[in-house]
């Protein structure tokens, strides 16, 4: 996991510009970038999400499309965004361990599911990688799904390290007002209302901690994710390079253990106002399920 890494977003079938704006580098740098894509979000004309497509055909689809507007004739990793709950996780595990076999995925990985799903799906064909949200604000895997990683030898990947933004240092109560309607975090519980403000108490107790060991809030909050053991890789982005410069200073691996028990003493576990997805959502990941 030390390669370049490019990880996509749940892929839909003749989304044409992004892939195409990839193509490039994935061709001219490939045998020294690893490519993780989600794959399986439908949508509707109109944008909307309509749930996860898993079944066999659709995965086989969904990758003839993602080589395609890559160009490339493989990717690294490749696992749906999310479980099917239409179908057994052992069909869509078995549709993709045939396209190991004829060389195009090189090794599969799962999103959001519950440690049961995931041992599953394992015995089926070995899955390399379990992507899932893990952060100070969201430590809910710790206490069934890290374990079962663990136990059967599967890296994870780390999403919103940042808590969307939250973790970030740069948050307050007046960015999410100018938040646009149709920004997600503006139905998200730990975002709006009174949330809002006690979550930022959290922020400002962590921003003391990270200034006592000359870091950004963001760097401490990313590098206590990687610190959790070297089989859990934080998946961070950026849209600036002053954000890209603050993100990857928290992964240089030079605060010691004091700093992340510190930063655990101003985060404590459950302290956190509000699930990390609204209730219906909530509902549907297989992740929550026990």
């Amino acid at each position: 996991m030390a390669w370049p890494r490019w990880s996509g977003a749940p892929s839909g079938a003749g989304s044409g510009p992004p892939g195409h704006a990839v193509s490039v580098q994935a061709t001219h740098h490939r045998g020294s970038a690893l490519i993780s894509i989600r794959f399986g979000a439908l949508r509707e004309p109109g944008g909307n999400w309509s749930g996860p497509g898993s079944r066999p055909v659709a995965v086989k689809n969904a990758l003839a499309y993602s080589l395609r507007r890559l160009g490339t004739d493989y990717v690294d990793v490749y696992q749906p965004g999310r479980p099917d709950p239409d179908v057994p996780i052992e069909e869509t595990i078995g549709a993709l361990g045939e396209l190991v076999t004829a060389g195009y995925v090189r090794a599969i990985g799962l999103s959001e599911v519950s440690a049961g799903t995931l041992r599953r799906a394992h015995a089926i064909h070995p899955v390399a990688d379990v992507q899932i949200e893990y952060s100070l604000f969201s430590r809910g895997m710790e206490r069934e799904i890290l374990p079962a990683a663990r136990e059967l030898g599967i890296t994870v990947t780390a999403y919103g390290p940042l808590s969307r933004g939250l973790l970030s240092g740069h948050w307050s109560e007046a960015r999410q007002r100018r938040l646009p309607p149709e920004d997600f975090r503006n139905a998200l519980p730990r975002f709006p209302g009174a949330n809002l403000p006690r979550n930022l108490t959290l922020v400002d107790a962590l921003r003391r901690t990270a200034t006592a060991y000359g870091v950004t809030v963001a760097q401490l909050a990313i590098a206590w994710v990687a610190a959790q053991g070297p089989d859990i890789v934080p998946l961070v982005g950026a849209r600036t390079r002053r954000q890209l410069a603050d993100v990857l200073g928290g992964t240089a691996g030079d605060l010691d253990p004091g700093a992340f028990a510190a930063a655990e003493q101003a985060v404590p576990l459950g302290a956190v106002a509000g699930e990390r997805y609204m209730a219906p959502l909530l509902a549907l990941l297989d992740s929550e399920r026990p």
